[in-house]
């Protein structure tokens, strides 16, 4: 199916500046703009219309609003977005093109407008959203690119919002695999946020897709990331929220897509755990708990190959590897000790054990101690009661 997706239709001047008018009109939502698309064509169409045949379709402030002059300025956007769209890789993709996401025009108010960059075969791919905390904990940005890595491996596209914490995991997690990775951003397609995403939007352009409703220019703005998460919640099949505190965004991506009628997971954490207490509640509230990335493919219907499974492992050992080559040595480690306050290697520690169990080969990948300074730090800590030891090798936050 991907490879008969038509490169999106080419647009004259004219067209553009209809287009670019009415998709960026103050105060004409997407829904109305769909109806009035509807009901006369194409965006020339719409703006020959009177004021009354508008308005008998989408009422009077759509009309209103279509009819409106152009803002100042307008002619120099025309000619940013179409020197933007010359640039390689870059298209601008309209409601009425066949190349438009399908899964997209299942929602009520479908973006008229979209600004991608990369691979416009990923939106009409099979695809499931990897979404989170910003201020997400070790554990989760693990499980977040584990949970990534092989879904995409598997040949799903992964698809997240390149924020801070889950979001930036979940698409270094999917890079590099068949699936791909798409995020779709609350800003203009030529501005990154948060700006040390900057390298990782520069992969994702050039291996997946980065795609926004949002004009060129459009900064940053709260109200924006409600509206980037619907995108998300449409373009997929389901949404995986790996660690979300009761006040999330994800909870809204995962709340937008189960009234679409996408599937919901979440992973559990510990009751301690403020960040978990998000993807308990969703759990309660009907979503499907889930504690390996193979649940998912499962519940959707995909069988992971053997190929994939043995590709995901070599990765997984390649890093481990790397890692084990790159921890530091220090000299020093014989000597430490731990003093109140906790000095800086056990804090950093204790930060990297976060609220779920960890075994030592966890713990070292996520610091960068040896073993015998990971394991001296460790018994320091439990010996002043922060650290627990657990069967089977693990150690967790003791309960104060």
């Amino acid at each position: 199916m991907l490879a008969s997706i038509r490169a999106p239709l080419p647009l004259t001047t004219d067209e553009l500046s209809a287009w670019l008018r009415l998709a960026h009109a103050r105060g004409l939502k997407p829904a109305a703009l769909r109806a009035l698309l509807g009901a006369f064509g194409l965006p020339q169409r719409v703006l020959a219309q009177p004021f009354d045949a508008l308005a008998a379709v989408a009422g009077a402030q759509a009309a209103r609003a279509a009819l409106a002059p152009p803002a100042t300025g307008f002619a120099q956007q025309c000619a940013a977005v179409q020197a933007w769209r010359e640039l390689p890789g870059n298209a601008l993709v309209t409601l009425a093109d066949p190349a438009y996401p399908p899964r997209l025009l299942t929602m009520p108010d479908p973006p008229p407008l979209l600004y991608v960059k990369g691979r416009l075969d990923l939106l009409h791919a099979r695809s499931v959203a990897v979404v989170g905390s910003r201020s997400a904990t070790p554990q989760a940005l693990e499980d977040a690119r584990r949970f990534a890595r092989t879904l995409a491996a598997a040949g799903l596209n992964v698809v997240s919002g390149l924020a801070l914490g889950v979001d930036g995991a979940a698409h270094e997690g999917a890079l590099g695999e068949p699936g791909g990775t798409v995020a779709v951003i609350g800003t203009g397609a030529d501005l990154v946020y948060p700006a040390v995403h900057r390298p990782l939007a520069l992969q994702i352009a050039a291996h997946g897709a980065i795609v926004t409703e949002w004009p060129l220019g459009t900064p940053a703005r709260s109200a924006n990331f409600p509206q980037r998460n619907r995108v998300i919640s449409a373009l997929v099949e389901g949404v995986i929220v790996v660690e979300a505190a009761m006040r999330s965004g994800s909870l809204i991506t995962a709340r937008l897509a189960n009234e679409m009628g996408r599937d919901v997971f979440a992973l559990p954490g510990s009751i301690h755990a403020p960040l978990s207490r998000g993807c308990h509640r969703l759990i309660k509230e009907g979503a499907q708990l889930v504690e390996t990335p193979e649940e998912v493919l499962e519940a959707l219907g995909i069988v992971q190959t053997v190929e994939s499974a043995r590709r995901i492992g070599s990765s997984a050992r390649r890093r481990s590897t790397a890692d084990e080559q790159t921890l530091p040595l220090d000299p020093d480690s014989r000597s430490s000790t731990v003093a109140q306050p906790l000095e800086p290697r056990s804090e950093a520690l204790l930060a990297a054990l976060g609220h779920a169990p960890a075994t030592l080969e966890i713990l070292a990948q996520r610091t960068d101690m040896t073993e015998a300074v990971l394991q001296a730090t460790l018994l320091r800590l439990e010996l002043a009661g922060h650290v627990s030891a657990l069967p089977g090798g693990r150690f967790m936050r003791a309960s104060r």
